[in-house]
């Protein structure tokens, strides 16, 4: 069940930018805020001991009470940057506590890893929080400066791209570190 949430809450993050250019004139952010933050919830409740789902659901739910309170349609487009910084404070923050989080993805396929792959494994996760925090910055430059039809192809379509040639690129260099090790 945990699965099926959390594939409902991708979905749902892939087809945001799409149902906030489409529907914020139509719909309320109240609308938005009760679909958005019960989608979290569930989530949540179907696996409650996972930490960084604590983390994340809280802070969508606090983002979810701010569009009811606001009732401000110009706030829909936050979400992007809050899922963004989360995701990039999720990779730096296990950089220094814990497993850095490619670390912890890879060893679930190989749990013993050489040396050279628990190095790169840290680069990984350096690179990947250098972009979630950069895409964050992007989009709030958007939000601020650019028409919503500028920030919908980023967040529903660019980034998305971006994220393909960042897993594409890594996959190739993993490759020839395989290679070489």
């Amino acid at each position: 069940m945990s699965r099926l949430f959390g594939l409902l809450v991708a979905l749902v993050s892939v087809a945001y930018p799409f149902a906030v250019y489409f529907g914020a004139g139509h719909l309320s952010p109240t609308l938005f805020a009760a679909l958005l933050g019960g989608l979290w919830l569930a989530r949540l409740l179907s696996n409650p001991r996972d930490r960084n789902s604590q983390r994340m659901t809280g802070a969508v739910l606090v983002f979810c009470l701010l569009l009811v309170l606001a009732d401000e349609p110009a706030l829909l487009r936050w979400y992007p940057v809050l899922v963004s910084v989360a995701l990039g404070l999720l990779f730096a923050s296990s950089l220094k506590i814990g497993m850095p989080m490619a670390e912890r993805l890879a060893r679930l396929r190989e749990p013993e890893l050489p040396d050279v792959a628990v190095r790169y494994t840290r680069r990984v996760t350096e690179v990947w929080a250098v972009f979630m925090l950069t895409n964050g910055l992007l989009v709030v430059a958007l939000n601020l400066w650019a028409p919503l039809s500028w920030w919908a192809l980023y967040t529903g379509l660019i980034s998305y791209l971006l994220m393909g040639l960042l897993f594409a690129g890594e996959w190739l260099v993993r490759q020839r570190v395989r290679r070489f090790a």
